[in-house]
């Protein structure tokens, strides 16, 4: 039987009870120290409520110097944990499986959040130390919405750098998997810190942590297979990758690289690409935008791996959803604005669909269902 939006997806041991997945998305919502609030519980768990298959935390540091904004998700310690649990348990009680995306900034660290103009915050001001694998900073100064912030230096991270990030990533897998998280997600794209290494517009390191394409991707590799060291052999770990790094006109990440890597992902421990694009710089050129517009990248992934594939950009519609699961172009339908509009966008696809037998939805809400 051909595959659909509402079919249970198995990894591992792990089942997920449809293919919608809610996207990580940064809600810059911490009143403190990177602690969840009730607004993470709201947000995340109205969308478990809304049937989605796989609920997403947004970008979680792994320590203090990876969030993006002072505001920034973390759980660099116990008391993170402790403070995400609670919503771990919600996502799951109300039937979805709740994932954690781990990640560090690097570079792209230490600004003010989008509605505050996203212009670096100097250490000096109440921001801190950037680290990158080289010490080039984030060109602000050619963002329309920085020009005139010089951010603070970046340090070219050294090999106790290195180890002290990848022993943060894996600390704080074993944290998530206390608080109650089914999936782990590496973040490794939008041109933080794992993505900085890919790529040769932000690396230009010549040990062997950068130069060729082995180089660059080495700490990827490394970072996965320690987090799936610790991860459960029964619980799935994600990766998302910016497929290109859009930067036609200059040596960079591109869909060919990305394909390239993704096996190695694979052996490494990846159960589940996650493939997104771009954020490596501003001056990236977006070829378009609209439905299905990085799809294609996914495909692409898809052929050159046995690992499962998710896709993301301008899905909003179920029929669009659907199609992408049942014609094979993806495993996994990652959903992002949609579900900012509409929490409930997996009810309301199913009862679109044809499918409400799918789908189940909560006793509270019955009275409204089609």
């Amino acid at each position: 039987m051909t595959d659909h939006l509402f079919s249970p997806l198995e990894i591992r041991g792990t089942t997920v009870r449809n293919r919608v997945a809610v996207s990580p998305m940064c809600q810059y919502s911490c009143d403190r120290d990177g602690l969840a609030t009730d607004w993470h519980e709201v947000h995340l768990g109205s969308r478990a409520t809304g049937g989605a298959g796989v609920v997403m935390t947004e970008a979680t540091a792994v320590e203090p110097r990876g969030r993006i904004t002072p505001h920034d998700l973390g759980i660099w310690s116990d008391e993170h944990a402790d403070a995400l649990a609670p919503i771990a348990e919600f996502v799951a009680e109300r039937g979805a499986t709740p994932g954690i995306q781990l990640a560090h900034a690097g570079r792209k660290a230490s600004k003010t959040r989008p509605w505050e103009g996203s212009r670096p915050i100097r250490p000096d001001d109440g921001g801190w130390e950037t680290i990158a694998p080289s010490a080039d900073p984030y060109p602000y100064g050619e963002a329309s919405d920085a020009d005139d912030v010089e951010p603070a230096a970046t340090r070219k991270m050294d090999r106790d750098d290195i180890e002290a990030v990848t022993e943060s990533f894996v600390a704080a897998a074993e944290r998530a998997l206390d608080a109650g998280f089914e999936i782990a997600e590496v973040h490794a794209a939008h041109g933080y810190l794992l993505h900085e290494f890919l790529s040769p517009v932000t690396n230009s390191r010549d040990d062997e942590y950068g130069g060729d394409f082995e180089g660059r991707t080495r700490l990827v590799r490394e970072v996965v297979e320690a987090v799936r060291e610790v991860w459960p052999g029964d619980q799935p770990v994600f990766v998302r990758v910016s497929a290109s790094d859009w930067l036609p006109d200059r040596e960079s990440w591109t869909v060919e690289d990305t394909a390239r890597l993704a096996p190695l992902l694979a052996e490494a421990g990846a159960d589940l690409i996650d493939v997104s694009s771009g954020g490596i710089h501003p001056a990236q050129q977006i070829p378009q935008t609209g439905p299905n517009y990085q799809v294609r990248y996914a495909e692409r992934v898809g052929e050159a791996t046995d690992a499962l594939v998710g896709a993301v950009g301008g899905i909003t519609e179920p029929a669009q959803a659907d199609a992408l699961v049942r014609n094979d172009r993806a495993d996994l339908a990652i959903v992002g604005r949609e579900h900012l509009r509409d929490p409930y966008f997996a009810l309301h696809a199913a009862a679109e669909l044809g499918m409400e037998d799918e789908v189940e939805w909560p006793v509270q809400y019955r009275r409204a269902a089609p």
